[in-house]
């Protein structure tokens, strides 16, 4: 039997393949596991081999672990399991992972990030005491980073905010006129449906619906599950009937400020404290966080994306930038409460790429503040 010891940082080529492996196949469950994390496993037998592969597929349905030792049958005795987050030790709707290791004779058991949910941590600790060696923090940044909604919002009490915009190379998101469509090209706009897949929530306020209309569900990505359509529309004069987010083609939230008009009739809708001109960030978030939304994509205009920024609530930014020039017309950001250089919110691009003619642009704080 192989040491209790927990050997963090003791990987090697074989242990970062595979984990990365498990990476790739938590990445397929984004979108429909909220409000549990998105996970992978990897299960490789006593020689080394593969036997097992799986992935938290839905909320409710077995775990990562379940799914590979399944695959794997009785080769994974002996073996070792690479899991990108350390394996729960609770039962909740489904048995703890822990206890399904064991059980399975795996040997070895190699995470990424250790689990911050008080009510499933553990499940290294349970691992050691049966005898089963633990090595913790293999391709732990990377794994933190697919599954970054679900730990914000277990480490913060609220949603994982990403910010979407689109803007010519000046910077602006519509003409001087109010004309929008299309700064960005088809290929960018194809790319924003596979950000909404990936989110449990789109967010816009009542600018973007008065201008636009917009219709805010999920296009062209099979078996995508729709995302909660939020309009931030804090005087509830915006959505009117027949607007097209209130179809049945996704849920929608309306939020509304606590004095405002009376509910549209048929109408799903928050009342919240007003901050500013606007509502309440955090309250908002809160709001969202009660009703299982753990990942936010932020769609709304200037002005909303700026209540978020002061609000210190964007977790990440992508901006598509297209070869276009107007020279006038509105900034991507404004009444962000950053009146000096000093006080800039300062980024860290991790990744740029080609959609079509345009370019964009991935980055997150590059100094994390406490929200």
């Amino acid at each position: 039997m192989a040491t209790a010891a927990d050997r963090t940082g003791t990987a090697d080529a074989a242990d970062i393949a595979a984990m990365r492996r498990a990476v790739a196949l938590a990445s397929r469950g984004l979108g429909s596991t909220s409000p549990n994390p998105v996970v992978g496993c990897v299960v490789l037998d006593a020689s080394g081999h593969e036997v097992g592969a799986g992935w938290h597929e839905r909320a409710g349905g077995p775990h990562a672990e379940v799914h590979a030792l399944r695959q794997a049958g009785v080769l994974a005795r002996g073996g070792t399991a690479y899991v990108t987050l350390e394996p729960c030790n609770h039962t909740g709707r489904t048995g703890p992972c822990a206890q399904a290791l064991i059980e399975a004779g795996i040997a070895r058991v190699v995470y990424a990030v250790g689990d911050p949910d008080p009510q499933a941590t553990g499940g290294a600790a349970t691992l050691r005491a049966a005898g089963v060696e633990v090595t913790a923090g293999v391709l732990e940044a990377e794994a933190e980073a697919g599954n970054a909604a679900w730990l914000t919002s277990v480490r913060l009490g609220r949603p994982y905010v990403l910010w979407k915009y689109a803007a010519t190379l000046d910077g602006r998101v519509a003409a001087q006129d109010g004309t929008s469509r299309w700064i960005s090209s088809p290929e960018s706009r194809a790319d924003v449906h596979r950000l909404r897949a990936e989110a449990d929530a789109v967010v816009v306020g009542s600018g973007t619906a008065r201008a636009d209309d917009p219709h805010l569900a999920v296009r062209g990505i099979e078996g995508a599950v729709q995302p909660l359509r939020v309009v931030v529309d804090t005087g509830a004069t915006a959505v009117r009937p027949g607007a097209r987010v209130l179809d049945d083609a996704a849920p929608t939230l309306i939020a509304v400020a606590e004095d405002a008009a009376p509910d549209l009739p048929g109408t799903d809708v928050v009342r919240l404290p007003r901050a500013g001109g606007g509502l309440s960030v955090p309250a908002l978030l809160a709001a969202l966080h009660e009703r299982g939304v753990r990942s936010v994509l932020l769609e709304g205009g200037p002005a909303l994306a700026g209540s978020f920024v002061a609000a210190g609530a964007v977790d990440k930014v992508v901006g598509y930038l297209a070869p276009v020039l107007l020279g006038a017309g509105p900034a991507a950001l404004a009444g962000a409460g950053i009146t000096t250089l000093t006080d800039a919110l300062r980024l860290e691009i991790t990744e740029t790429a080609r959609t079509g003619p345009d370019l964009r642009i991935t980055a997150v704080p590059a100094t994390p503040k406490e929200r």
